[in-house]
C-alpha cells in the first residue's frame, strides 16, 4: 500500500493557486486512474480517495488543516496505515524549481518548505519521497 498526500490549503481561495499545486496533482491522478471520488474524514482530517493501481491499494490524501500544520494529518495517516517511510510520497510546490520542472527526492530537509518542515516534525524523519513541483 502507498499513501500519496499532496499538500495545499482548503478553501475556494486557494484553488489555482501555485501553493495548491499538490491537490490538483493527486485530483488528476485520481481520475486518470478512476479512483472513488475525495471524501472528508474527520478521523485523518483530510480528504481521501482510494484506488488500486496494478493490484496495489493507493491512498490518495489532501489535508485539511493549512499547509503549515499537514504534519498533524500525515502523521495520523502513517500510524493509521502503518505506512513504510518508501510507501509514503508528497506532493507539493517548490519555488525554487523552475515552474514545470520536478525534482523526486528522498531523505532531504524541507529547505524552507512549511507543510514539508510540519511532516519531518510530527514523523520524526525526512526518509520519505518527495515530489518537488515548480
Amino acid at each position: 500500500m502507498k499513501v500519496i498526500v499532496g499538500l495545499g490549503n482548503p478553501g475556494k481561495e486557494y484553488e489555482k493557486t501555485r501553493h495548491n499545486i499538490g491537490f490538483r496533482v493527486i485530483d488528476e491522478f485520481g481520475k486518470e486512474n478512476n479512483f472513488a471520488g475525495f471524501k472528508l474524514s474527520k478521523k485523518f482530517n483530510s480528504l481521501i480517495s482510494e484506488g488500486k493501481l496494478d493490484g496495489e491499494k493507493i491512498i490518495l490524501a489532501k489535508p485539511q488543516t493549512f499547509m503549515n500544520l499537514s504534519g498533524k494529518s500525515v502523521k495520523i495517516l502513517y500510524t493509521a496505515y502503518k505506512i513504510q517511510n518508501t510507501n509514503l510520497w508528497v506532493v507539493h510546490d517548490d519555488i525554487d524549481l523552475p515552474l514545470g520542472e520536478i525534482k523526486i527526492v528522498k531523505n532531504r530537509g524541507a529547505a524552507g518548505h512549511k507543510g514539508v518542515e510540519s511532516i519531518i516534525k510530527e514523523l520524526k524523519t525526512k526518509n520519505f519521497i518527495r515530489f518537488r513541483l515548480g
